[in-house]
């Protein structure tokens, strides 16, 4: 499989696990070791002024932090719009790239149009994501920048599934199972 770096990675009707339930993951990296991504339709409640002060200069006010993944859910991921993608440690969609890890002044990125927050990431070990895309656990699509900073993250799940037309569109329509958090 090539990579999947910059694409979206959108949760089947047949993954119930609730972890990834009906979510929309940015790929990130993809390749011979693995793949990591973030969940993008998952707004926590926290503030990230309260969560991760320093970074809230970087966002607007009253930006929350999404839930990235279940794995090292204590760790930051940050996506942002670089005016100047060659600042981003690692570019994914457009200008869209990720922070550098361990940055302690801001302001050397450059210009930001955007910035998201995420607690923890997605992640799956060598020829894990391949198995579960051939399964069917995951419909891949092109991603867009728009959805990254999408302003109704409840609503990406059906939107991308819609957009694509035809027989995904008709995913979008299935019911909430209330069996299922």
């Amino acid at each position: 499989m090539t990579s999947l770096r910059g694409q979206l990675l959108v949760a089947g009707p047949a993954l119930v696990d609730p972890n990834f339930r009906r979510t929309v993951v940015l790929i990130g990296e993809h390749g011979d070791e693995g793949a990591m991504g973030v969940v993008l339709n998952r707004a926590s409640e926290t503030l990230v002024e309260d969560a991760v002060p320093p970074m809230a200069t970087l966002t607007a006010p009253d930006e929350l932090v999404y839930l990235g993944g279940p794995v090292q859910p204590e760790a930051v991921v940050v996506l942002a719009d670089f005016a100047d993608v060659e600042q981003a440690e690692v570019a994914v969609v457009d200008s869209i790239g990720f922070l550098p890890g361990e940055i302690e002044d801001t302001s050397a990125v450059g210009e930001l149009r955007g910035v998201r927050v995420f607690a923890g990431y997605a992640g799956w070990g060598p020829g894990q994501l391949e198995d579960e895309v051939e399964e069917g656990a995951w419909i891949v699509l092109t991603a867009r920048s728009s959805d990254v900073f999408t302003a109704a993250p409840e609503r990406l799940w059906r939107d991308v599934l819609r957009r694509e037309g035809g027989a995904l569109a008709t995913l979008a329509l299935l019911p909430d199972d209330p069996r299922v958090n």
